[in-house]
C-alpha cells in the first residue's frame, strides 16, 4: 500500500481481519455448509468490513445457495460492501444452474467462476 499498489486480501474468514491495513480491500469468503468448513467462519469479521470490501460465497449445491441467500438478509451484505460474489464450486455445481437461480431470485450479486481452477486445474503455485 505504501508503494501505491491497490492490495486485496482474500481470506477464508477464520482469523480476525481487525489488524488489516485499512487501505487493503478485504474479500471475505464465508464458508458454506457443503464446504465442510462452515464452523470456521468468524462472523465477527462482518462488522469489520468497509464499503469497498467484498463478501464471497462458493456454492456447492442448492442447499448452500439457500444458506447464502439467508446470510445476505441476516447481515445485509448487499448494503454493506461493494460486491457480493456467488461462485459455483468447480466440479460440484454447474455455473449455468447457479446463474439461473440468481436470475430467478433477482439477487443483487455478481457471479464469478473460480478462474484458478479453470485455468490451472488448481495446481499449486498458481
Amino acid at each position: 500500500c505504501d508503494q501505491g499498489y491497490e492490495v486485496s486480501l482474500e481470506t477464508g474468514g477464520a482469523i480476525s481481519v481487525a489488524g488489516v491495513d485499512p487501505r487493503v480491500v478485504k474479500v471475505l469468503d464465508l464458508k458454506t455448509p457443503a464446504s465442510g468448513e462452515m464452523e470456521r467462519n468468524d462472523y465477527d469479521n462482518i462488522a469489520l468490513l468497509e464499503e469497498r470490501d467484498q463478501v464471497k460465497f462458493v456454492n456447492c449445491d442448492r442447499r448452500d445457495y439457500e444458506w447464502a441467500r439467508v446470510k445476505l438478509v441476516d447481515y445485509q451484505h448487499c448494503d454493506r460492501v461493494s460486491d457480493v460474489l456467488f461462485s459455483p464450486s468447480h466440479g460440484q455445481l454447474d455455473g449455468r444452474e447457479l446463474a439461473q437461480w440468481i436470475l430467478e431470485d433477482r439477487l443483487q450479486v455478481r457471479m464469478q467462476l473460480q478462474m484458478h481452477k479453470l485455468l490451472w486445474n488448481d495446481e499449486p503455485g498458481h
